[in-house]
C-alpha cells in the first residue's frame, strides 16, 4: 500500500507512519502546499502558484504526475492530472524579452493569449504599440507591474528580459579555512543561473553566505534589506570576515546613520518610514547604480518595499527567507517581483547532514485557574487571545523547564510586554525588546553567546537573523497569534549546530481550551510540512508537587 492519497479536490493525504512517507513528502514539496498535521495524516494542496513556482524551478508536468501516480494509494483522478498539465503549462506561454530594435516586449507563444490579456482592463495602460501578431512593446518601467497583473490573469509570463550588470564593483569570498557548503553554491549558483528569484533555507543554514556568494558571482555594488539594525551589524560582520570587502566598502543606512557605499545594509523600517505621508527613504533604491539587491527575510517584506521592487526589475533581486509562508497571503507578489524560488532546501534533510542541531518540539498545556478562566470567558473578543496568551499559569512552567535545562542557554520568548517583564523579574533576566536601544541588545546579546548570561527573555524583535549559535532551549509563551512564518523563526533561534553536537528544544507553553490552543495549532503548520513533530505533555507532569508556584 502506498502513502498518499490523492483526490479530484487537489488535495493530497499523506500517510506519516508509512516507510516511504519521508520519500513522499521530498517529493510532493516542490508543488504541494501542507494544509493541515495531525498526527497521522497531513493534508497538502496543489495550487496553481506552487505548481507555476515548480515550473520555474525546471520541473515540468510530467515529473509531477509521475510524482503523484508512484505514491498514489488509488489510481489518481484523471483530470487532476489533465488539470496539473494544463495549470503548469500556462507559465511561459508569455514572455518579457528584449527586442534589439523596440527594447522590453511581451511575447507570445500562443497567440490569442496575447489577444486576451491585451484586452484587459488590468493591463491598461501597460502595454505599448503592437508590433506584429505575437509582440507588443512594453515600457521597462511596467515590467513589474506587468508580471503582477499577468499572474493574477492566470497567465504568468517568463521574464527573460535579462539584467543590467550596475556598476562594477569587486568582491570575492576569502579562502582562509573555510569553504561554502554544497547546498549553499547549488543555493548560489541556482539563483544566479535564474538571474532573480527566492532562495529557501533553514534558520541556521546560513542564508548569509548563500547571499555573499551571490555578491561574489555579480561583483557590483549591492543593496542589501534587513529587518532591523542588529540583523544588518550582524550582516556587515560576516560579510567582513567572509568576504575582500572592508570597513569603508559597508555602509550602514537606518535610523541612525545614513551611510552610502558600495554595500549597503538598510533596514525595512527606514526604507518604509514616511514623512508628511512620503516614503522619502526610498530615493535610496535609485541612489546608486545597483547592480544586485538582496532582501532578508523576504516573506517579511512590507507593501512600501513591493512597490518600489516593480521598478527594479533589470536589478538582479535575491530572497533569502526559512520559509515563503506569508501571513498577508502575498506570495503571488513575491514569485512576480522578487522571483521564483530557485532553490529550497527541507529542514530536516539539512538536519541529517549535520548543518543544524536535530529539534526536539514539545507543547506544555496548562489547565487555567477557575478565576483565570472565568475572565477569558468575559473578555470582549480582541482581547481574548492576550488574556490566555499571557496567564500567570504559565510562569511556574517556565520556570520548571528552565530548571530542567540548567547549565545550558536558554530563550523565553514572547509576544506582550507586560508578560516579558514579569518573567524577567521571577526569573532574575534581562529582557530585550522593542525599546531597548541597539547598543543594549548587542551588549546583552554578546554577553548570552559569552556564556555571562545563560537566560534571555525577548520578544519578536528576536525573532529575525539573530545568531546566537549556542542557544540551545527557546521556551515560546506567546505568539502573534497564529502566525506559522514566526513559529519557524523561533525555532531557528535554536537550529545552530552546537559545538557538542546536543539535540536543541522548542516549548510552547499553551492554554488548553482556548484560543491560545486554537492558534498553536495553525502556528505549528509549516514545521509539521518540514518534518518537525510536536509532543504534547501536560503541565502538572511536568511541575510536579516540590516545584515552586509563583503567586
Amino acid at each position: 500500500m502506498s502513502c498518499l492519497i490523492v483526490q479530484s479536490d487537489k488535495t493530497l493525504l499523506l500517510e506519516i507512519d508509512h516507510p516511504d512517507s519521508p520519500a513522499a513528502r521530498l517529493a510532493i514539496a516542490p508543488f504541494a502546499e501542507l494544509e493541515r498535521a495531525p498526527e497521522h495524516v497531513h493534508t497538502y494542496r496543489v495550487t496553481p502558484l506552487g505548481l507555476w513556482n515548480a515550473r520555474a524551478a525546471g520541473h515540468d508536468a510530467e515529473q509531477v504526475v509521475d510524482t503523484l501516480i508512484k505514491y498514489s494509494r488509488y489510481p489518481v483522478p484523471h483530470a487532476l492530472l489533465v488539470d496539473i498539465a494544463e495549470t503548469m503549462d500556462r507559465y511561459g506561454r508569455l514572455q518579457l524579452a528584449n527586442h534589439p530594435a523596440h527594447g522590453l516586449v511581451l511575447r507570445a507563444s500562443d497567440r490569442a493569449v496575447l489577444v486576451e490579456v491585451a484586452k484587459s482592463k488590468k493591463l491598461s495602460g501597460m502595454l505599448g504599440t503592437r508590433l506584429d501578431e505575437d509582440t507588443i512593446a512594453v515600457h521597462p518601467s511596467e515590467r513589474g507591474r506587468l508580471k503582477q497583473a499577468l499572474l493574477k490573469l492566470g497567465w504568468p509570463a517568463e521574464d527573460l528580459a535579462g539584467y543590467v550588470d550596475g556598476e562594477a564593483h569587486p568582491i570575492s569570498l576569502r579562502q582562509d579555512g573555510w569553504e561554502l557548503r554544497p547546498y549553499q553554491q547549488q543555493a548560489a549558483d541556482g539563483f544566479w543561473a535564474g538571474g532573480s528569484g527566492v532562495v529557501v533555507l533553514p534558520c541556521g543554514a546560513g542564508k548569509t553566505l548563500v547571499g555573499a556568494a551571490a555578491m561574489a558571482h555579480a561583483q557590483a555594488t549591492t543593496l542589501i534589506l534587513v529587518t532591523n539594525t542588529v540583523a544588518g551589524r550582524q550582516w556587515r560582520r560576516e560579510l567582513l570576515a567572509r568576504t575582500s570587502l572592508t570597513e569603508d566598502e559597508i555602509g550602514e543606512y537606518s535610523g541612525e546613520r545614513k551611510e552610502i557605499r558600495p554595500v549597503t545594509i538598510a533596514t525595512y523600517q527606514v526604507m518604509t518610514s514616511r514623512r508628511k505621508g512620503e516614503y522619502r527613504n526610498l530615493e535610496l533604491f535609485g541612489a546608486r547604480d545597483w547592480g544586485l539587491v538582496i532582501y532578508d527575510e523576504v516573506h517579511l517584506l512590507p507593501a512600501p518595499v513591493f512597490r518600489f521592487t516593480a521598478d527594479l526589475q533589470s536589478r538582479r533581486r535575491l530572497g533569502l527567507t526559512a520559509t515563503l509562508v506569508r501571513e498577508d497571503e502575498r506570495e503571488g507578489d513575491v514569485f512576480s517581483l522578487i522571483g521564483p524560488k530557485r532553490f529550497d532546501a527541507p529542514w530536516k534533510e539539512i538536519e541529517a547532514q549535520g548543518w543544524i542541531a536535530p529539534a526536539n518540539c514539545t507543547e506544555v498545556r496548562v489547565t487555567l485557574t477557575d478565576a483565570e478562566r472565568m475572565d477569558y470567558a468575559m473578555a470582549e473578543p480582541d482581547e481574548r487571545y492576550r488574556k490566555c496568551a499571557t496567564v500567570r499559569t504559565k510562569l511556574p512552567v517556565v520556570e520548571a523547564l528552565i530548571e530542567q535545562h540548567k547549565g545550558e542557554q536558554i530563550l523565553v520568548i514572547g509576544g506582550y510586554l507586560e508578560q516579558l517583564e514579569q518573567l524577567g523579574d521571577h526569573l532574575n533576566a534581562p529582557i530585550i525588546q522593542g525599546s531597548t536601544s541597539n547598543k543594549e541588545r548587542e551588549k546583552l546579546y554578546d554577553a548570552f553567546r559569552n556564556g555571562e548570561v545563560d537566560v534571555l527573555v525577548v520578544s519578536k524583535v528576536a525573532n529575525f537573523s539573530i545568531d546566537l549559535p549556542e542557544a540551545a532551549v527557546a521556551i515560546q509563551v506567546s505568539g502573534t497569534f497564529g502566525s506559522r512564518q514566526e513559529e519557524a523563526q523561533r525555532l531557528g533561534r535554536v537550529l545552530r549546530p552546537k559545538g557538542d553536537g546536543r539535540q536543541a528544544h522548542f516549548y510552547t507553553v499553551v492554554a488548553r481550551d482556548t484560543l491560545d490552543a486554537d492558534f498553536a495549532a495553525h502556528r505549528q503548520r509549516f514545521l509539521a510540512e518540514q518534518g518537525y513533530a510536536y509532543r504534547i505533555v501536560d503541565a502538572d507532569d511536568l511541575l510536579g508537587p516540590e516545584l515552586p508556584q509563583f503567586e
